[in-house]
């Protein structure tokens, strides 16, 4: 595939993703759709990091414009030299993969955690309500007589915390959609990274 076709395609697909990874971020802050729990700081400590908004997103998008500035040949970029477009882009298209693989590193991390929520902890052989991460500290009795994951225990996600309403489920399909995005963010960036070397070697092969 031509060099600037590569490009017009990995542009636009970077900067669909990036959008995508703020959207799903965004409703990470918003529990079944509730919003008082931002507001009161309840809301999980990896998703109030925002890793779609920076890492998937802002830091993604300066790559995917120039990259797709630099496939459809934009004015902006047409009098530069090729090689100079094609080596700005491996250098925004590395920014991107770092970005993308922070955001995927905490997602993965929000998944392993669960979710912070309000749940019925025992301490000193007394029961009392608390906000923590019930999936990671395990100090309630339905959580201590099972051994595997919550993940694979979807029986928990509703039985464990009372507050927010499904937030187990809510937690687990979004941080599970950024690390989808994210992983197909580091493709791209990557192939990009590899376009940009036979951009500077070969130059475009498009037909004048």
């Amino acid at each position: 595939m031509c060099v600037g076709t590569c490009s017009r395609i990995l542009g636009p697909g970077l900067l669909t993703l990036g959008l995508l990874s703020i959207t799903a971020n965004i409703f990470l802050l918003f529990p079944s759709w509730e919003w008082q729990y931002l507001t009161t700081g309840h809301i999980t400590k990896n998703a109030m990091i925002v890793p779609g908004v920076w890492g998937g997103g802002l830091l993604v998008f300066p790559a995917a414009i120039h990259i797709t500035a630099v496939g459809w040949r934009w004015s902006s970029v047409r009098n530069s030299g090729t090689c100079q477009s094609m080596f700005l882009s491996i250098v925004l298209s590395a920014l991107a993969l770092l970005g993308s693989a922070a955001c995927f590193i905490l997602s993965g991390v929000g998944v392993t955690e669960g979710p912070l929520c309000l749940y019925n902890s025992t301490y000193n052989q007394r029961k009392m309500q608390q906000w923590d991460y019930p999936f990671l500290i395990m100090d309630t009795p339905d959580l201590n007589s099972r051994a595997q994951n919550y993940l694979y225990d979807p029986s928990l996600w509703n039985s464990v915390c009372i507050e927010p309403h499904n937030v187990v489920a809510w937690n687990v399909y979004f941080f599970f959609a950024l690390l989808i995005i994210s992983m197909v963010e580091m493709v791209l960036a990557a192939l990009q990274i590899i376009n940009g070397f036979f951009g500077c070697i070969c130059g475009f092969c498009d037909k004048k």
